[in-house]
């Protein structure tokens, strides 16, 4: 929702503190009178009408109502309230009538003081320091002896393939060298898995443990190998296999979310998964690691950004929408459409497109021809083209020459300005060339609306199209900016008549393909829109126009699929799962999975609203761009500075090559990748001046968002190297992360880091966030967020800024915790927006390892 000061306007001062109903029981005015006090506390107001509307009459926001709500939940004596409760009842009075439906027996202060005590909260999970090092240490010496084994294998590759005769003869060699070492690469995971597990099943071990290196190596190991390039292709399927899951035939996976307990997974015949699902087989919860199994029916269909935790299951024919989550215990029956954070039954059939004749023999050719490509084509150009790099380049030729090494050494800096250079500017000016030139021939052999099979050539011009235009750089470079609309409409989108806000896209946009994307004027996109304009089924696909209406605000990490029922003048809050079916909604604000209606906009704060028509926008829309475009610069020169580093470390490598082999080469990787990581650092540093991020609230034409924004461009993908290592949390801390000891990161993101508090043995799932501001419409807020100890965030939970969550508490799978929400310590919340779920604790859960009840079907799975 828009931000606006926290301060709201209150009816007159004559009025009481409530206007009681006349058919009001004692008991419901009592409710009301105290809920209409607490208001008033919070708003630092003397009265409130209990039939005021929170936003439209009192002008409250959501940040003053989710206070108002941390201080009713203090009250033993009163029902807890909710956001979505907030949003349903928007008044005080309707609100203490549906909270006393739901709680007609609430506790009276002296009930609630001579109710016995609760057991006393668990106590918040430590692990041993000792162990925390000695896992520590031993990741540190398993990567360095992978890098010392890929030095001297890629040693004795680079002299084989130089005792090559002819181009003939270094093809030929390049392609056995790198053939051999692809399949090494996918085998050795396979069995690194069976010698160190075995068969995965239902159990449970502490973090930094034995069993826990095991683990964390095989996961790295299956991240890490290059079959991950092959999502969305029957070989993956196969490789799976051979890791142990079940899976039937005619099974499609787009997901690039591995599985790392693949026994625990089963996948039954004709099955879809969607792009950016996670079903992984485990979870990290409470400073331990808990396996589980998934099972899926024949025909389920998991949606886009789906999570499905341990001991999930589906059943055949089953569905999923895209952001949807089950929660563990969760089971879908056969047959039913569910929807929704932990999912519910919907109805929407997510399946939208017929199917098409896609048998084994064209799966099965389809593979072949990929290895053909990949094995006589990309793979003996990539060693080859390595090999003729280092041979032809004089800058590293005269170094691996005895004769001419010592003698090129004073040109080591000037050698590498110059490779690095020619690198850098081909690889921007070259790649946004093929950018705005291939995509396009490519897109007249695939026809919208028209059914597809799968596997086909069809099928392989569109994937080949949607990879070359979802390259991250360029969204990088452009994005928070005015210029990112002219780079995105040279990909292909539809911007016809855009109104230009400065902000009008993030850094993070992808799509199935940009040339049936349509939003319409004056719309604003933050950070992880999905635009889901292809549909598939098991069978086949189709390309579909995906149309975002005018005047919208679409928040963080949402779905946009074709055929989203939203119109003009729309709020699209973070995480929402836009509607499929029922009316177009217009005009109104879409909250939650599945979503409901809150208001569009509420009573803003009017300071801003000069800066955003007339000659005062013009003139900060054009200093906006400038300050942009400065960014920009200062951001592409910061990345050819660490192409530089890497260059001179490159050469330096080469040239001590001779006397340490393939010792150098270990080292290289090493080193690189310790010197990507300070680099960074410094550059982030440096842009905050060595300072520490306040609290603000600004518009988006103040140049403090403009720096800002700049702190966004900053690389950090390279920390995922670093996840389940206590790397990560030393990492974070050198960004300005106040992080405590102990602290568990399996691939969590921090959008302002010194913003962000974290206590001791924090455990932090993969997929999750910690983003500590908003920016809605023309209005950026900023505040800190805080995790007590042994807090635990879910697969793809997302907290939002102005949190504060108590020691040991809970946030389950795929749940959003909006701004300025207070968790109790030791409490369990979850959904979209999340509540408390004391029920919960009742599903299976901690040392509860039960798998739930398998539909019918899913246990048999038919293999081939």
């Amino acid at each position: 929702m828009v931000e606006q000061s926290s301060e709201v306007q209150i009816a007159g001062p004559d009025e009481g503190t409530i206007t009681s109903r006349n058919d009001a029981g004692p008991a419901g005015a009592d409710t009301e009178r105290e809920l209409a006090v607490a208001l008033a506390d919070v708003v630092g107001a003397p009265h409130v009408p209990v039939d005021g509307h929170f936003f439209t009459d009192l002008g409250a926001n959501s940040l003053v109502m989710a206070q108002f709500c941390a201080r009713v939940r203090k009250r033993a004596d009163l029902p807890s309230p909710s956001m979505k409760d907030i949003y349903r009842y928007p008044t005080i009075r309707s609100l203490a009538a549906a909270l006393s439906e739901t709680a007609p027996e609430a506790a009276s202060p002296a009930t609630a003081a001579a109710v016995s005590p609760a057991a006393s909260p668990e106590r918040v999970p430590r692990t041993s320091s000792r162990n925390h090092f000695l896992c520590g240490f031993s990741q540190l010496l398993i990567f360095l002896t992978y890098s010392l084994a890929a030095g001297f294998i890629m040693d004795r590759g680079y002299q084989w393939i130089a005792a090559g005769s002819g181009a003939a003869g270094i093809y030929v060699r390049s392609l056995l060298f790198g053939g051999v070492g692809f399949i090494a690469l996918c085998v050795f995971p396979v069995a690194a898995k069976w010698v160190l597990v075995g068969r995965w099943k239902p159990d449970e071990f502490p973090l930094w443990g034995p069993r826990y290196l095991r683990f964390w190596l095989l996961k790295v190991l299956l991240h890490a190998n290059p079959m991950i390039l092959f999502v969305g292709n029957p070989l993956y399927v196969l490789y799976l296999r051979a890791l142990g899951a079940r899976i039937g035939k005619g099974v499609t996976i787009l997901s690039r979310s591995m599985p790392v307990c693949t026994d625990l997974v089963t996948i039954g015949a004709g099955t879809v998964i969607r792009k950016d699902a996670f079903l992984l087989g485990y979870r990290a919860h409470s400073g331990h690691i808990q396996t589980g199994r998934i099972t899926l029916g024949r025909g389920a269909f998991v949606g886009e950004k789906t999570v499905l935790d341990i001991d999930t299951s589906m059943g055949d024919d089953a569905q999923i929408g895209h952001s949807s989550a089950l929660h563990r215990g969760q089971a879908v029956p056969d047959g039913e459409r569910w929807h929704g954070s932990p999912a519910e039954p919907g109805g929407t059939d997510y399946v939208r497109v017929e199917p098409a004749a896609c048998g084994t023999v064209r799966r099965a050719w389809f593979g072949f021809m990929t290895l053909a490509q990949l094995f006589f084509l990309y793979i003996p150009l990539a060693v080859g083209g390595m090999y003729m790099l280092f041979t032809e380049v004089p800058a590293l030729g005269k170094r691996l020459d005895p004769q001419t090494a010592a003698l090129s050494r004073a040109e080591l800096i000037p050698d590498a300005l110059l490779v690095s250079l020619v690198l850098f500017g081909g690889f921007v000016v070259g790649g946004l060339l093929v950018l705005y030139t291939v995509p396009r021939l490519l897109n007249l052999l695939v026809r919208p609306d028209r059914v597809y099979p799968l596997y086909g050539f069809h099928y392989a011009v569109h994937r080949a199209t949607a990879r070359m235009t979802n390259i991250r750089f360029f969204a990088w470079l452009f994005g928070d900016s005015s210029y990112i609309v002219h780079y995105l409409r040279g990909l292909g989108y539809d911007l016809s008549h855009v109104e230009q806000t400065g902000s009008n896209f993030g850094t993070e946009v992808q799509h199935e393909t940009p040339f049936l994307v349509s939003v319409g004027s004056g719309t604003m996109v933050a950070d992880g829109l999905s635009v889901v304009n292809a549909d598939y089924s098991s069978t086949s696909f189709r390309l579909s126009r995906a149309s975002i209406g005018a005047r919208n605000f679409l928040g963080n990490n949402i779905a946009y699929p074709a055929g989203g029922r939203t119109g003009e003048n729309c709020l699209l809050a973070t995480k929402v799962m836009v509607p499929l079916d029922g009316e177009v909604r217009e005009g109104v604000g879409l909250l939650g999975s599945p979503c409901f209606e809150i208001p569009r906009t509420v009573e803003r704060d009017a300071r801003f609203d000069d800066l955003r028509t007339g000659e005062t926008l013009r003139r900060r829309l054009a200093a906006k761009n400038r300050y942009n475009l400065r960014s920009m610069g200062v951001m592409l020169f910061a990345r050819w500075v660490h192409t530089f580093g890497l260059t001179l470390f490159a050469l330096v490598s080469v040239d001590l090559y001779g006397a340490a082999g393939q010792a150098v080469i270990a080292l290289y990787l090493a080193v690189t990748l310790l010197f990507t990581t300070l680099y960074h650092v410094l550059v982030e540093r440096l842009i905050m001046r060595f300072r520490r991020l306040r609290p603000q609230l600004y518009s988006i034409y103040d140049p403090l968002f403009w720096r800002h924004e700049r702190l966004w461009k900053v690389p950090d993908r390279h920390l995922n190297i670093f996840n389940g290592t206590p790397f990560k949390s030393l990492a974070w801390r050198l960004m300005g992360v106040r992080i405590g000891r102990r602290v568990f990161d399996d691939g969590c993101y921090l959008t302002e880091r010194t913003l962000t508090v974290i206590g001791d043995d924090c455990t932090l799932n993969a997929g999750s966030k910690i983003q500590c501001h908003s920016q809605e419409d023309g209005t950026f807020k900023s505040e800190g967020t805080t995790l007590g100890d042994g807090c635990t965030l879910g697969v793809g939970a997302h907290v939002h800024y102005g949190v504060t969550v108590g020691d040991g508490a809970v946030l389950e799978v795929d749940s959003f915790l909006m701004k300025g929400e207070e968790v109790p310590p030791h409490a369990r919340w979850g959904g979209n927006p999340a509540v408390d779920m004391p029920e919960a604790a009742g599903r299976p859960g901690d040392g509860d390892l039960a798998a739930p009840p398998c539909p019918a079907g899913a246990t048999s799975v038919t293999v081939s």
